[in-house]
């Protein structure tokens, strides 16, 4: 029976050049994040801090996913929730070291921003989410730096995927 996944393939692979920059790129967002947050939490976390009619600092604990969504009460269901993150986030880390170097680049930033919240699920039990986006009463879902990685990059990759499927 034929290995599906050889593990030593994947240890000399992730000792390449462009492997080692998105390990730099992933170490990078995830410090841009955690120092954002701690600013958030040390600074705003009694009161909202207007900046101009379109976008607001406030300290909103998410134990949802993405944008608040699947928030719930119940314990199992958030480590049921943070337990599939955790597996994703692994799985992004082998296709990332398989793909080439722009989807290596995107892949990076998606993982940097998960493990960025993944760290505030497990020592908060939720992620700090604090930019609050409105238009007069009309407020998006309150997000993160994390997330703006993870949205961006995720976007990417459709893209990138949409446009290979053009081109076969």
């Amino acid at each position: 029976m034929r290995n599906l996944i050889n593990f030593k393939d994947i240890k000399n692979e992730i000792f390449i050049r462009e492997n080692f920059y998105s390990l730099i790129i992933i170490l990078i967002i995830f410090l841009i994040d955690r120092y954002s947050k701690v600013q958030i939490i040390n600074n705003f976390s009694d009161n909202a801090f207007y900046i101009n009619n379109y976008i607001n600092l406030d300290l909103i604990w998410n134990t949802g996913i993405g944008f608040g969504l699947l928030s719930f009460e119940a314990s199992w269901v958030y480590n049921l929730i943070s337990l599939t993150i955790g597996s994703v986030i692994i799985l992004l880390f082998y296709y990332a070291i398989k793909a080439n170097t722009s989807e290596k680049i995107i892949c990076s930033s998606i993982i940097g921003g998960a493990i960025g919240n993944f760290y505030d699920r497990a020592i908060f039990n939720a992620v700090p989410d604090f930019i609050d986006l409105h238009y007069g009463n009309l407020h998006w879902f309150t997000f993160n730096i994390a997330d703006i990685f993870i949205t961006l990059g995720v976007f990417l990759l459709i893209l990138i995927s949409i446009f290979k499927k053009d081109e076969n």
